[in-house]
């Protein structure tokens, strides 16, 4: 009898040691799953990137009744940011502007079109643009309230909704271009891509009349300068992996320059302008992005 004991003792032991290595399987498929997404090849289809990492290929938010704002999934990636000294530009943008590798690690959605008059409005209940129009981009802002915008987007949406850094917003811009402009490198090409002083008629426009880029986002050249989050600072020409720009400054930073630029040297992709913390005008806009809960 006492050897049965040992003996049925001994199997159950081994019966649950038999168990956990069973389970340990399931345990491991945890923490094995992958701790990062795969960089975007510059190649692939958006929609097929989005398909083999589960992820969606665009959003359409609902901000409420019937005023919806879209956006788009920006694969990760690595690019070079800023331009090459042969690129035509303004006096004093080399400085601003030294190229160097950087490495978006991160997924996110960027909207497809500048924000809209009707869209601010929509979720801050005002619209500080002189010239009414809920078509066309919001305007005659500062960095503050499209700051705040964000806030209390996130805040209706249960989503994480911030400005780009100033990276991810060239990054998005590029779209797998390293040219001037992301549909070409002369200034017949900026003509497709978007508004500036040469075919605005001087005055702004409703998204989605240019030339869209490779990820399917419009006006990223051209029509309203956009806010981005990072404070100013020039570039010290190292790679960088997801940068933030400096934590504090005197000014922040708009990219894309805007339909009254005499110059199609500002609306370039690498091209940076320095916008003191209270100004605002009627070229002056955003377009904000949706960050993705950890992976």
């Amino acid at each position: 009898m006492r050897r049965l004991a040992t003996m049925l003792c001994f199997g159950m032991l081994a019966g649950a040691i038999h168990a956990g290595e069973e389970a340990a399987p399931a345990a491991n498929s945890v923490q094995n799953k992958p701790e990062a997404y795969p960089l975007w090849d510059g190649k692939e289809k958006v929609e097929d990137y989005a398909k083999r990492t589960g992820l969606k290929a665009s959003e359409t938010l609902d901000l409420g009744d019937g005023v919806k704002l879209e956006m788009l999934l920006i694969p990760p990636g690595a690019f070079t940011m800023g331009s090459p000294a042969g690129e035509p530009k303004r006096d004093g943008d080399g400085p601003m502007e030294k190229p160097h590798k950087v490495t978006i690690t991160k997924p996110f959605y960027l909207a497809k079109f500048e924000l809209t008059q009707a869209q601010y409005e929509k979720v801050m209940g005002t619209n500080p643009s002189v010239k009414k129009d809920p078509t066309f981009p919001v305007v005659d802002l500062v960095w503050d309230d499209a700051v705040a915008f964000c806030k209390k987007a996130s805040e209706v949406l249960k989503r994480d909704m911030r400005l780009p850094t100033e990276a991810q917003w060239e990054y998005a811009c590029r779209a797998g271009t390293q040219t001037t402009y992301y549909t070409g490198g002369e200034e017949a090409d900026l003509d497709k891509a978007g508004w500036y002083s040469k075919n605005s008629g001087g005055t702004v426009h409703k998204g989605g009349e240019k030339a869209a880029n490779a990820f399917g986002l419009f006006d990223m050249l051209g029509n309203v300068r956009e806010l981005v989050r990072d404070f100013y600072a020039d570039y010290d020409g190292k790679d960088e992996t997801d940068p933030q720009g400096p934590e504090q400054g005197e000014k922040h930073i708009s990219r894309g320059g805007a339909f009254p630029a005499q110059t199609h040297l500002i609306c370039r992709c690498a091209s940076r302008t320095p916008e003191p913390l209270t100004r605002k005008n009627a070229i002056i806009g955003l377009r904000p992005m949706l960050a993705l809960s950890e992976k």
